[in-house]
């Protein structure tokens, strides 16, 4: 209102002056000074509007500091993605010491450079074909990804609606892929043809593991369910970090390859099952440990964004919800085998952990915490049953890589739709979704590999020969020990195929 009442009082005083410069001529000294304040006014409404000048300089001001902060969470973002695929990474020591220990020491080598093959030829292959064809166009309109067969890598800046960098997004990924080829080393093992597993590591890395990851994380058909609204689909297939998408993957995988490449020697004999233990419980104990710190990278890092609270809440729920389902799985598989074998018996509690992280690797982020345990204890009973079960139909899968991954990966699917959770409260997914799209990745990784594990067999590249395995596949692929020979052969040590000579008391 303030400035209408100088309007009004100028006004006034113009009229004034006017009626009485009509009544007599004034003199110059009279006139000027009429005529000072009416100046005087103007000027000071011309200048009322300065006021808000410092409101909008604030805002400018304003400006690089939200510049600061969204550099900030960016970096932070970021980094932690980055130290979270560095601990993924790591869990391929974990997988190489797992599967080390369960077998025999002559295999140790073998074992261990399959290891290396799929951290290095998986992560390159999955850079040069893989990550193009399972995120298509992730970072420019193009329609053909600029990451496909090295073109445009490292040009392109991150959409506005992401918090990371197209190379860490890359090397996340590509460990995630790695660890989906590893895990069928454990259940080929001992048997397989070091050329052969090569063949399967760069098929799978390249094409079957992306392929199947773009169904889901890529925009691919599991995020299209539901009714179309707004451009968004209102319904999805649910798995967050990849009990379907990474080990159920790698768990069909693993199994057609043991069923193809039959048993180890000596494994059934006579119509009955033979134990053959592996030489170094202590390495299995320590790459589950060592698996279960890198999953602190694998599940929380699948948050992806860190920089919030909702955020930093989301990442922590996460973390606590893995440790419980591992702490519930290896609980839930001591306490069967205690019940089974009689006594408790490590390799199962083993297991029992791997599978408890596998089974809550779908479902981490929508789960209680009461029903991590529930889902991480139910995985630890069926690992058990499905140890059994190979056993029983003569499938030689010396890890239990398929027990592990593959029935777990399914069953932390499936539990989205059954146990109480966000997702399913929420209408994001129903059962019949989760096994739709759990099925349909199951079919597609154990129906590729199959038919490739029987075109490696009809070429006759798939098996070494029996003495080549009886001699052990370090030194017969590749011609070294791991060990000094009387360490592998030496007394206290059995395989099926070589016994300790007996020690004759002198």
């Amino acid at each position: 209102m303030a400035p209408t009442l100088d309007r009004m009082f100028v006004t006034a005083a113009f009229a004034e002056d006017t009626a009485i410069e009509e009544a007599s001529p004034p003199e110059p000294a009279t006139e000027a000074a009429a005529e000072t304040p009416a100046v005087t006014e103007e000027a000071a409404l011309e200048a009322t509007p300065v006021a808000e000048e410092p409101a909008a300089e604030e805002a400018v001001a304003e400006e690089p500091a939200v510049e600061a902060a969204s550099e900030t969470g960016y970096a932070l973002d970021n980094l932690i993605l980055f130290l979270c695929a560095v601990l993924v990474l790591f869990m391929q020591a974990g997988f190489a010491m797992v599967e080390v220990g369960f077998n025999a020491a002559k295999n140790a080598i073998n074992i261990l450079y399959k290891n290396v093959m799929d951290c290095s030829l998986g992560m390159l292959l999955f850079f040069i074909v893989g990550f193009g064809l399972m995120y298509p166009a992730s970072y420019t309109s193009e329609e053909l990804s600029p990451y496909f067969a090295f073109g445009g890598t490292g040009i392109y800046e991150p959409s506005a609606d992401q918090t990371f960098s197209p190379q860490v997004d890359w090397f996340f990924q590509a460990v995630f892929c790695a660890t989906a080829a590893t895990i069928v080393s454990g259940a080929v093992a001992g048997r397989m043809q070091f050329k052969a597993y090569l063949i399967y590591s760069a098929i799978l890395t390249a094409f079957i593991y992306p392929i199947s990851g773009y169904w889901k994380w890529g925009g691919g058909w599991l995020m299209q369910f539901g009714e179309l609204v707004d451009g968004e689909w209102t319904m999805a297939f649910q798995d967050f970090a990849g009990s379907a998408v990474v080990h159920a993957v790698g768990g069909f995988a693993g199994l057609a390859g043991a069923i193809v490449l039959g048993a180890r020697k000596g494994r059934f004999v006579g119509g009955k099952s033979i134990a053959m233990p592996g030489h170094n419980v202590s390495f299995a104990a320590l790459g589950v440990f060592i698996l279960w710190v890198g999953w602190y990278g694998f599940n929380p890092g699948s948050q992806l964004a860190f920089n919030s609270k909702a955020d930093t809440d989301a990442t922590v729920l996460i973390a606590v919800n893995t440790t419980l389902a591992a702490a519930a799985g290896v609980i839930s598989a001591t306490i069967a085998a205690w019940i089974l074998f009689k006594k408790p018996d490590l390799t199962m509690g083993l297991n029992g952990a791997l599978a408890g992280l596998v089974g809550i690797t779908a479902c981490c982020d929508c789960m209680s915490n009461g029903m991590s345990i529930v889902v991480g204890f139910i995985a630890g009973l069926l690992v058990i049953v499905g140890i059994m079960v190979l056993d029983k139909l003569k499938i030689d899968d010396p890890v239990g890589a398929f027990p592990v991954h593959g029935i777990c990966g399914v069953w932390g699917c499936l539990a989205i739709g059954i146990l109480p959770n966000s997702h399913l409260e929420s209408g994001a997914t129903s059962f019949g979704i989760q096994a739709i799209g759990t099925g349909a990745i199951c079919a597609w990784s154990f129906v590729t590999m199959l038919g490739l594990f029987l075109a490696l067999k009809a070429i006759g590249i798939l098996r070494v020969s029996e003495e080549e395995e009886m001699a052990g596949l370090d030194i017969s692929e590749h011609g070294m020990h791991a060990y000094p020979s009387d360490a592998v052969f030496g007394a206290g040590f059995n395989t099926p195929d070589r016994k300790p000579e007996p020690v004759v008391a002198s």
